[in-house]
């Protein structure tokens, strides 16, 4: 499914992938004013520090700064999130294998928690796990995988009990002006080392009738790269 996605994109962005390889660990974009500024993607990275992979997107504006409105239920209600897609396997991250696209996202929601152990987590930005897959049902073209009723999935520890390929981990997150990081220890996903990623901003949405998909990429505010070829790749910071 992931490959089926790509295709089309790393055909298109074969030369461009190539050069950001070759030239810069980062993946760089240029400004664009139709994007609002907070999400208005002009550099991600992930790299290793010592025994962290820390995840970094720097945006035109000041990030974090633009919140959706809380609508007062959790049906119909909206997601921001800060992006990294990556190579990395579901398995990887505590899932069974193979399941589809595993990207990291920095969320805020507020009309819902979705932290681990039943913890409170709607009123700040927060680190998820998510395991994505392409979805024309929705808007963005790509879902939260969702977990049938009755199925019983390989999940983290840290999954807060939502029928989704979701986790919810306590990363340190911080934003600071135009930056966004997040640190997470290598000793968690050594896979990363290595690891083909992108960058993203987005607004997801859940479903209205609650029903599969229950959670969808509604409208994609800007990608890195232009095309989700992955062209960054995770090396050491300089």
């Amino acid at each position: 499914m992931f490959g089926r996605f790509l295709t089309g994109a790393l055909i298109a962005g074969t030369a461009s992938l190539w050069l950001a390889t070759a030239s810069a660990h980062s993946i760089k974009a240029e400004p664009t004013e139709a994007v609002q500024a907070s999400f208005d993607i002009i550099e991600t990275t992930i790299a290793t520090k010592g025994d962290s992979a820390i995840f970094t997107t720097r945006v035109r504006g000041e990030a974090g700064k633009d919140k959706p409105d809380a609508t007062g239920k959790f049906e119909g209600s909206s997601v921001y999130a800060y992006v990294w897609p990556t190579s990395l396997d579901s398995g990887q991250i505590g899932f069974d294998k193979g399941q589809g696209i595993v990207a990291l996202a920095v969320t805020f929601h507020p009309d819902f928690d979705d932290a681990a152990f039943g913890g409170k987590n709607r009123h700040v930005w927060h680190p998820h796990w998510v395991v994505l897959a392409e979805d024309k049902a929705c808007g963005g073209g790509l879902k939260v995988i969702d977990i049938p009723e009755g199925a019983k999935p390989k999940v983290p520890e840290t999954w807060p009990g939502v029928p989704l390929l979701i986790d919810s981990p306590d990363y340190p997150t911080s934003f600071k002006g135009d930056t966004v990081d997040v640190a997470i220890p290598l000793s968690l996903i050594g896979g990363i080392k290595g690891a083909s990623y992108d960058g993203v901003t987005a607004g997801l949405k859940v479903n209205g009738n609650l029903h599969a998909p229950l959670l969808c990429v509604s409208n994609v505010f800007k990608v890195a790269s232009g095309n989700l070829s992955l062209p960054g790749k995770v090396a050491p910071a300089q």
